[in-house]
């Protein structure tokens, strides 16, 4: 689970990673770090010149003590010279120590001092090389871009096709719902859908043609029926017209 986990935030980190930002937050820090050692080197200074300056002042001490020792001598006080010395003594001691505390420290300034010029120089070629990159991405996003828009494998361009192909399908749709309705209205279809309301199929439908019919034939009977016998006037008319004729 946990692999799982981290290698979709990894590709979700890998799809959101900018290149050009990724390269300046990298060079950001370098300078930090550039900074960082600079600042040690100015801590190491600053030791230095503070063991530089008891150095100074217990120099001066053992050359007073030197004096005030051969004064005391020379007074005929040996135990007052004897006393100085002995604290010049100490003095020299304590110098010896400040010397090599101060080599030290001028050692470490010369070995920060050497490390800050190699990462200066570091940091100094990680600039031109990131300058590089960042404007050969520019330019290989850009050829995808143009390359995507004209050969229309984009992101943008899939919506486009889809959206013509949904067009196409639903053209297809119409013109097919279009002959089905030709179709059925060719054979009648419709006629007989109109008739389902009434609740008449196609036998009452016929049943009620041949009854209709059926009333016709008897009225027309009866109309001549009633002509036949309705007067010889009707007749001597007909008969009267044929002689003449």
């Amino acid at each position: 689970m946990s692999t799982v986990i981290k290698a979709k935030i990894s590709k979700l980190l890998d799809k959101a990673e900018d290149p050009a930002e990724t390269l300046d937050y990298s060079y950001q820090k370098q300078l930090e770090s550039l900074q960082q050692v600079k600042k040690g080197i100015a801590d190491v200074v600053t030791a230095k010149k503070r063991l530089q300056m008891q150095q100074e002042k217990l120099q001066q001490s053992v050359v007073k003590l030197d004096t005030q020792a051969r004064q005391a001598l020379s007074s005929g006080n040996e135990e007052l010279a004897r006393m100085a010395l002995e604290r010049k003594q100490l003095a020299q001691t304590e110098l010896q120590s400040l010397d090599q505390q101060v080599a030290e420290l001028a050692n470490q300034q010369e070995k920060l001092t050497d490390s800050e010029k190699k990462l200066r120089a570091k940091i100094e070629a990680f600039r031109s090389k990131k300058e590089v990159i960042k404007a050969q991405y520019s330019a290989a996003e850009a050829q995808v871009r143009i390359s995507e828009a004209a050969t229309g494998v984009g992101e943008q361009m899939a919506d486009v096709g889809l959206a013509m192909q949904r067009a196409v399908d639903k053209t297809e749709d119409m013109k097919a719902r279009a002959s089905a309705v030709e179709e059925l209205e060719a054979a009648g279809t419709f006629e007989d859908l109109t008739q389902l309301g009434s609740g008449e199929d196609d036998i009452d439908k016929q049943l009620r043609e041949l009854t209709s019919a059926s009333a016709v034939d008897d009225e027309l009977a009866k109309m001549r029926a009633e002509l036949g016998t309705g007067g010889g006037d009707a007749a001597q008319l007909e008969s009267g017209e044929e002689g003449k004729a």
